[in-house]
């Protein structure tokens, strides 16, 4: 019996980078999942990165972790968050990766001899990786990053524009988010941009099916038929997305699409189930619930994308409480220099995410002093438990308390190199990625918190807890709650005597889900929220 074929949807974005593709794509998965739909995504970048561990947070925002090691851009956050599912590998896609294989084939005479060439060795790569991530699935979403035009994503353009012929025209359908400018002068939203880019998109010989269209302003019915008398797309087919309270409406705002989506493939919906999605959005949107104020101490400031994850998951957990929460930036180099550390007392909590360098980690250790002395809510994320353990050493053990990333001389290195004492695939370099089993100790709050024995959590990280602290530290007041599988490598403590302070070596803002925060995360608002009550 042959196999069901995949239906695939190829969403690009023209006119300027970061107009919402990456939302576009999860949305409309989102949309088709909620109908009973078996939906996966791919991200295809063009940098010429194999992957995006590498990449300058300030500039290209997070690096978000998948369950089997990979480091990809932020667009899979979203694409698990909407989803509510975990992706792997075969998702995050970088030219580097693709040039690599057809560079390898190459050398190993792959080739037998042939000039090889962008077409058709290059596409032909690009074309086996989304059919392969695609297999399976009733439907197989593929977000092109860049904006149509950019010389480094040609490849890929002509890629999706040959798979039509690969797969069947009726099983393929293009998705092209547009942005609309308003010009403040003449009060006019104009769409010529939007006509452009639609043009540009079809000399790579792609016509759209389907036209999103951002505007920051109104846009009537006016722009909406001169956008499909200029773009040859029925009414039906576009939808001009205004600028939102929060992402997670994107989906109730184009359900319309997706009845068009899935018109045009053929697509018969098997259930229609939003309800719990919709009563999510209307609690995110709830301006008369109670706030929290949390401060996030951090050293990458410029750019709010590099902490989304975390955001988000502090979000989602404020939201499964009825609460709203009110994300405040500390710069941990502020700190070092002159914040007097008293202003942490206007916070209900304090969260310290990961990061890498020695650049204002002491301001992010004298945070963490500050939370255990005031028993001010504590959550701290990778690093956030380093600087936590160093804090707690040099209140007890020598005031000179480091890690080796640090400082390498450090007399006590409490947090040291994780080869120094136990032996681990060096997957990207040095780092312990993806998902690894965690054992939760009996009687602690990890425990009562996920309410289990063994779960699994994603890490990016290549420095540990120095196990020849443990008792010293444990002596100290620290509880180690979390021990990798073998026992060896610690990964989650806690205080005793505090209202909250838990820190863990892996990222557990990777696994939180809108209406379904991670547990570390929901019991830190927990927490705040008793503190609050008690008040």
């Amino acid at each position: 019996m042959s196999r069901k074929q995949t239906k695939y949807i190829f969403v690009t974005g023209g006119v300027l980078s970061g107009v919402g593709k990456g939302i576009t794509a999860a949305s409309l998965a989102n949309i088709l999942k909620s109908r009973g739909l078996k939906v996966n995504i791919q991200k295809c970048d063009p940098y010429l990165n194999t992957d995006a561990g590498t990449l300058n947070p300030t500039e290209h925002g997070e690096v978000f972790v998948t369950a089997d090691g990979a480091e990809t851009d932020l667009d899979l956050g979203h694409y698990e968050r909407f989803l509510n599912q975990e992706l792997d590998q075969s998702s995050s896609l970088m030219s580097g990766k693709i040039l690599k294989q057809v560079i390898d084939d190459e050398r190993s005479g792959k080739y037998l001899g042939k000039t090889v060439q962008i077409i058709p060795h290059v596409t032909d790569v690009i074309q086996d990786k989304i059919e392969a991530a695609g297999s399976g699935y009733d439907v197989h979403f593929v977000e092109i990053g860049g904006t149509v035009g950019d010389y480094e994503g040609l490849s890929f353009v002509e890629a999706i524009r040959e798979f039509k012929s690969r797969v069947g025209r009726e099983n393929v359908l293009y998705v092209h988010v547009v942005y609309l400018p308003y010009i403040g002068a003449s009060k006019e939203v104009k769409t010529k941009p939007a006509q452009n880019a639609v043009r540009t998109l079809r000399g790579y010989g792609i016509s759209p099916d389907i036209l999103v269209a951002r505007s920051e302003e109104p846009a009537g019915e006016s722009i909406l038929n001169k956008l499909s008398m200029y773009t040859d797309i029925p009414l039906d087919g576009i939808s001009i997305v205004p600028t939102l309270e929060s992402v997670y409406e994107v989906p109730l705002h184009i359900g319309g699409l997706a009845d068009y989506a899935m018109n045009k493939l053929k697509i018969k919906s098997r259930k229609r189930d939003g309800r719990a999605w919709r009563e999510m959005v209307k609690t995110s949107l709830d301006t008369s619930l109670p706030r929290l104020k949390v401060g996030v101490v951090a050293k990458y400031l410029e750019h709010e994308d590099t902490y989304m994850s975390v955001f988000e998951a502090l979000k989602a957990a404020a939201w499964g409480e009825n609460m709203q929460v009110d994300i405040v930036w500390i710069d941990s180099e502020e700190i070092e220099k002159k914040l007097p550390l008293e202003t942490l007392e206007s916070l209900d909590g304090i969260v310290v995410p990961g990061g890498f360098g020695s650049r204002g980690v002491e301001g992010k250790i004298a945070a963490a002093s500050w939370a255990m002395e005031n028993k001010l809510p504590y959550l701290g994320l990778c690093l956030g438990m380093q600087v936590a353990v160093i804090a707690l050493a040099r209140e007890n053990i020598d005031k000179s308390a480091n890690s080796v990333e640090f400082d390498p001389e450090t007399k006590a290195p409490v947090i040291s190199l994780m080869n120094d004492q136990h032996e681990v695939v060096e997957t990207g370099g040095t780092m312990r990625l993806g998902n690894w089993e965690c054992h939760l100790a009996e009687d602690t709050r990890a425990r009562k918190l996920y309410n289990a024995k063994v779960v699994s959590e994603r890490h990016r990280h290549r420095y540990e807890f120095n196990n020849n602290y443990r008792k010293e530290l444990t002596e100290a007041g620290m509880v180690i709650s979390g021990l990798s599988a073998d026992g060896q490598l610690v990964e989650l403590i806690e205080l005793e005597n505090h209202p909250f302070f838990m820190a863990s070596q892996f990222h557990p803002e990777f696994t939180s889900r809108p209406g379904a925060p991670n547990p570390l995360f929901k019991g830190f608002v927990q927490s705040i929220k008793s503190v609050q009550n008690n008040k």
